[in-house]
């Protein structure tokens, strides 16, 4: 059986962020337990904010399109989502709009959520690891765009000291739910597959 194709992005673009650094983690996991994983960020997608006006006078953004095009190459997604204001970025927010609304060859609304398993994760300095970011994360894709999401979660508490060297989560019990969690998205990839 071919190796699941994983999409791995991080929902923020800033320099040194923790969720860049858990994506690249999970992109490295994903890998070693035979994934085909591409990583990509969010930067090289630019958006105008969602305005249904703009929507209505011409075709979707191109970069809409190909981010849209992106996920549906592959069976299963991995967001690593920052928290802000106790929700996620609008960076993400506004790419998961945009992508939502392009239609390609007669696309149901949604195409690029249905059909493909997502796992989410965060990393914040604060106490709760940006858990509030992952429950608005899952009912915008769950409620929003019908999308599976896998209910094994991970976030990464006090995210500034979280990693090593190498990058690598130092807590054990966090790092063995990340591996089950994308053990866990690339089994529900297979079957999707």
């Amino acid at each position: 059986m071919p190796a699941p194709k994983i999409l791995v992005l991080p929902g923020s673009t800033r320099s040194g962020s923790h969720n860049v650094r858990l994506a690249a983690l999970a992109a490295k996991e994903l890998t070693l337990i035979d994934a085909d994983v591409t990583r990509i960020s969010l930067a090289d997608y630019p958006l105008p904010i969602y305005d249904g006006d703009l929507e209505a006078k011409s075709d979707p953004p191109a970069n809409a399109v190909k981010l849209k095009q992106m996920i549906m190459a592959h069976q299963g997604v991995f967001i690593a989502s920052p928290e802000y204001s106790a929700s996620v970025t609008p960076l993400l927010k506004n790419a998961i709009d945009w992508v939502s609304r392009v239609r390609e060859r007669g696309d149901p609304t949604y195409a690029a959520f249905k059909g493909r398993v997502f796992a989410i994760a965060s990393a914040s300095p604060g106490a709760t690891g940006g858990l509030r970011s992952l429950m608005a994360l899952r009912q915008i894709l769950e409620l929003g765009c019908g999308a599976l999401v896998i209910p094994e979660q991970v976030a990464v508490q006090q995210a500034e000291t979280a990693f090593d060297d190498m990058d690598n989560i130092i807590d054990s019990r966090t790092a063995n739910l990340l591996r089950t969690q994308l053990a866990r998205l690339v089994d529900m990839a297979r079957l999707i597959g």
